[in-house]
């Protein structure tokens, strides 16, 4: 595969804005990834994210995200997609219309019917093994958190780092104890592998292990805060880090409500970058729901108090 070198950094996972039918907003996108990917700091952009609603997206949808985001960016940085779904044939459909559309990456999640039911522990890498060996580009491994059955052991993740289209693992075990286990055998066995956190409820506790970066939703939002954060922790300068999550930690609580990434949170944001005017919509696709008058007036009361918009004057 081409440009082999280590990743380090802010990948955001960037949102999709949708016009009144449901579809893409292309200019409205186009405007996004522009902003996000403008800041100092962010070296690649995830698009067809958990953030950006991949489970309501249609192949196509996917494949028009990735060809829209590497239209406006050019190279510049790279854009990895999402891939998601339940057997491997058409995971690697998915994957190479990624790499058709001009995306450099991938980030690979596990079957989902193995959050359900679990799966065999071989076909774990298999699957790995199978989407590499059909496209030219990257793959980040997805870790899902250990309380479900499609989280990875140590050894599989040792595994699946040792494919050379394996690049960097999203380190998401939510689990403080096995994630520093995993970390430091990923730091020692597969040294060229990059670790990004996608803990946005841990995001400085997660950094500290000495990783290489991270791979939000929250970049989405705030990718100055995040990239100034993941310089902090790189300049081992711990004072300055913590000054800047302290403003971090604001943030979260106006948007997420301290929660893990769910059902609701990143429509919470989505609505929060409608109030900031960054998108033209908070419109999600059902079966996802609009937010209750009194969800759209906390988070603005919440904006509200750390700055990021001002009290409208009356008319």
């Amino acid at each position: 595969m081409k440009n082999k070198v280590k990743w380090s950094g802010v990948f955001p996972a960037v949102l999709i804005p949708f016009n009144e039918d449901y579809s893409i907003d292309e200019q409205g996108f186009r405007e996004l990834v522009r902003w996000v990917a403008s800041h100092e700091g962010v070296n690649g952009i995830v698009v067809n994210g958990h953030t950006g609603e991949i489970m309501t997206l249609l192949p196509e949808d996917r494949a028009e995200a990735v060809r829209i985001a590497a239209d406006e960016l050019q190279g510049r940085i790279p854009v990895i997609s999402g891939v998601s779904a339940e057997g491997t044939i058409e995971a690697i459909q998915h994957a190479q219309a990624v790499e058709k559309a001009g995306g450099e990456g991938i980030l690979l999640m596990p079957p989902h019917s193995w959050i359900r039911f679990g799966m065999q522990p071989e076909s774990t890498v298999e699957f790995f093994k199978d989407v590499a060996e059909a496209i030219n580009i990257g793959i980040v491994v997805h870790e899902y958190p250990t309380w479900t059955k499609a989280s990875y052991t140590t050894e599989q993740l040792l595994e699946m780092a040792k494919i050379p289209n394996v690049v960097a693992v999203k380190v998401g075990q939510r689990d403080m104890a096995q994630y520093e286990v995993d970390v430091r055998a990923l730091k020692q066995q597969a040294p060229d592998v990059a670790l990004l956190t996608c803990h946005d409820e841990y995001l400085l506790p997660t950094l500290i292990q000495g990783i290489d970066g991270a791979l939000v939703g929250f970049g989405c939002f705030v990718p100055d805060l995040i990239a100034e954060l993941v310089k902090c922790v790189n300049n081992q300068d711990l004072a300055a880090a913590n000054e800047v999550y302290d403003r971090i930690f604001e943030l979260k609580h106006a948007i997420y409500k301290m929660d893990e990434p769910s059902s609701t949170s990143h429509l919470r944001m989505k609505e929060a970058m409608y109030q900031r005017g960054l998108i033209s919509s908070s419109l999600a696709r059902r079966p996802v729901l609009p937010l209750s008058e009194e969800d759209v007036e906390e988070i603005r009361q919440g904006l509200l108090k750390v700055g990021l918009i001002e009290e409208k004057a009356k008319a």
